[in-house]
């Protein structure tokens, strides 16, 4: 994959995420308008509202990690609201432990080794974020992890021996944003544990 490929992959990303934000929210808007004036209660409502606020959350979220990042500050109180959102519609519980703003697109790399880190983790587990002058490291914890050997062996060269499936594809993306950023990525995985450095 090509820097250009990497540009035309995250301007797909951004313009998809930019044209379903905006129904989401109508949506959101619309059921605490039902809500306001009693029009709909129960289970049922609780369900829709559940799932519209996962939706948008999981849109957030994809906007930064997949869409296009410049180097535009994220404040820590947008972004861990951000991850608390998405965390209500999974079991891996996230620390982010920046207290400063960062740049974007750094947070598109911590956003995306996160995603690795969860696909090993589908009986939950907890990611820890830690940034430390240059230097950013992404760890999975859990009791249980489900690793595979060989998408976590080849992330560091971005080269695979089988095609990434669209479940994986922030495996294939990481390092070649990495790259087009001037960084490199490292990977080590335990029974317990999988750390991804950048």
């Amino acid at each position: 994959m090509r820097d250009s490929d990497v540009n035309l992959a995250e301007l797909i990303g951004s313009r998809i995420c930019h044209d379903l934000i905006s129904p989401i929210g109508a949506i959101t808007n619309g059921l605490e308008l039902l809500e306001m004036v009693g029009a709909v209660q129960g289970p049922e409502m609780e369900l829709i509202s559940g799932s519209v606020g996962s939706a948008g959350a999981r849109i957030r979220f994809f906007r930064v990690a997949f869409g296009s990042a410049g180097d535009q500050p994220l404040g820590r109180a947008e972004v861990t609201a951000l991850l608390k959102d998405v965390e209500r519609a999974g079991p891996v519980r996230v620390n982010w432990h920046l207290t400063e703003a960062v740049p974007r697109n750094q947070v598109k790399l911590a956003f995306l080794a996160l995603m690795c880190c969860e696909s090993a983790m589908p009986f939950g587990g907890e990611v820890t974020i830690d940034h430390a002058g240059e230097s950013w490291t992404i760890t999975g914890s859990a009791d249980k992890l489900n690793v595979d050997n060989d998408l976590w062996k080849s992330l560091p060269s971005g080269h695979f021996a089988k095609p990434v499936t669209p479940s994986q594809v922030q495996f294939a993306l990481l390092p070649e944003s990495a790259t087009a950023m001037g960084r490199r990525v490292a990977a080590e995985t335990t029974s317990t544990r999988v750390t991804i450095r950048f």
